[in-house]
């Protein structure tokens, strides 16, 4: 019997806190206003760090500085069935360019307490929100090197190393 192959979505989220606000976008997903951490899709030659960054930019205009892993998270939409395969990590903003275009379907960027967030669960993008934020409220921190990125050098120094 054949089978499909399956191909999760693969992205990554930022989980970013300043004075017990989080920072969120409000974006348009399938003509409906959304709300979710800068978040997005690896793009094919990047690690998952430099897709973070790159994401957070693009949707915020803000550079974010990775300080910790926070998981891997898997979610399966009970409406599309798309499975979306979730990095998250925490971390700081700096460097705000309030003249950057935002990423398309960006309407706007906010800053929003846990409290906030709650109010909003009818128009969080996906569970995948909140669960985030509370594993950060929680103080789970894994350190960023958990994350591996290989290329074919560094994967051959791992290869000979164990030979």
């Amino acid at each position: 019997m054949a089978s499909m192959a399956w191909k999760p979505d693969i992205t990554v989220a930022a989980v970013s806190e300043n004075d017990g606000r989080f920072l969120v976008v409000e974006e348009r997903i399938n003509h409906r206003l959304v709300f979710n951490q800068p978040a997005g899709h690896l793009e094919n030659g990047e690690t998952i760090i430099e897709a973070l960054v790159r994401e957070v930019r693009e949707e915020t205009a803000w550079m974010f500085l990775p300080e910790a892993f926070l998981g891997v998270y898997l979610w399966r939409s009970p409406t599309s069935g798309r499975a979306t395969l979730r990095f998250a990590f925490c971390g700081a903003v700096c460097d705000h360019n309030a003249d950057q275009p935002l990423d398309r379907g960006i309407v706007r960027t906010h800053w929003l307490s846990r409290a906030q967030l709650i109010e909003r669960t009818p128009r969080l993008r996906s569970p995948l929100v909140l669960r985030c934020i509370d594993d950060y409220l929680s103080g789970r921190r894994l350190p960023l090197d958990a994350v591996a990125s290989l290329d074919l050098d560094s994967a051959a120094q791992v290869t000979a190393v164990r030979l």
